[in-house]
């Protein structure tokens, strides 16, 4: 008898911490998990080689095989193409959200987050948040590399802070579609796959290193109202001529659109298995 009624009693103080956590607790400890996220990321620094190394050889690969070819010359062609690698390599970081989330669940380490005091989606907003960080290295390095081989922003310094900031928050934005993944997918694997399976196409079959009316007549339909290639000509206005169009606009619309979809599936199906 004393132990069966002892479940019940050991439940209730858990099940009530969940119910009275105010939501300036949960703020207080989404910003713990993100800076567990960040000394992650400090004890593993390898984790960063898609936001250091990635955008550092796209950059040259890419300016020096194509930029006689499209622009007629390097210099030329750093305008178009700073921009566009900039998008790509910060859109496919936005992955990471989802894979890591997913390994973090497959090893048990939501399960232990479940038995702490914590709000029960601190986890999840604590490392949506965290990846910002690696998204603002990826934009600054993408920066720093184009002006080392030529580059200048006409746009000025406003101009490329208000591109990077755009940047950012599109790709935070996009991180929600691949933390749903994340949630629902059995693998890590299976959410690498998935991930480059929608984010190839998108990126490549964009404005992102090639003027649409180079590209043949029936893919420039899709690759112009390709979000990417609305979110590159963003950044490209801003940055080299320091104006704001309808292309930024209708990025930052789509990114709200997006949160406002996959925020609440990510939350539902988060809080199910958390």
């Amino acid at each position: 008898m004393t132990t069966a009624s002892a479940h019940p009693t050991s439940a209730l103080p858990t099940q009530t911490l969940s119910n009275t956590i105010s939501l300036a607790d949960t703020v207080s400890h989404s910003l713990s998990m993100a800076r567990r996220g960040l000394l992650k990321i400090r004890r593993t620094p390898e984790q960063l080689i898609d936001v250091t190394i990635q955008p550092i050889i796209f950059t040259l690969m890419f300016t020096y095989i194509f930029g006689g070819a499209i622009s007629g010359d390097v210099e030329s062609y750093l305008p178009v193409i700073i921009p566009g690698i900039l998008v790509q390599t910060v859109i496919t970081t936005s992955v990471v959200t989802g894979v890591q989330l997913r390994e973090d669940m497959d090893k048990g380490v939501f399960d232990r987050f479940r038995s702490l005091p914590i709000a029960r989606i601190a986890p999840l907003a604590g490392a949506l948040l965290a990846d910002t960080v690696r998204y603002t290295i990826a934009t600054t390095l993408t920066f720093v590399m184009g002006f080392i081989m030529g580059w200048r922003a006409d746009g000025g310094i406003g101009g490329v802070v208000l591109a990077g900031l755009a940047v950012i928050v599109c790709a935070w934005a996009i991180s929600w579609i691949f933390a749903f993944f994340g949630v629902i997918a059995r693998t890590a694997s299976s959410v690498q796959g998935i991930s480059m399976i929608i984010l190839f196409p998108l990126t490549f079959l964009s404005n992102a290193f090639v003027p649409i009316d180079t590209l043949p007549g029936w893919l420039q339909g899709f690759v112009r109202v390709n979000p990417i290639s609305h979110l590159v000509t963003a950044v490209r206005d801003l940055a080299n001529t320091g104006t704001v169009g309808s292309d930024l606009l209708i990025s930052l619309v789509g990114a709200a659109v997006i949160v406002v979809v996959f925020a609440p599936l990510t939350v539902r199906a988060y809080m199910r298995k958390a």
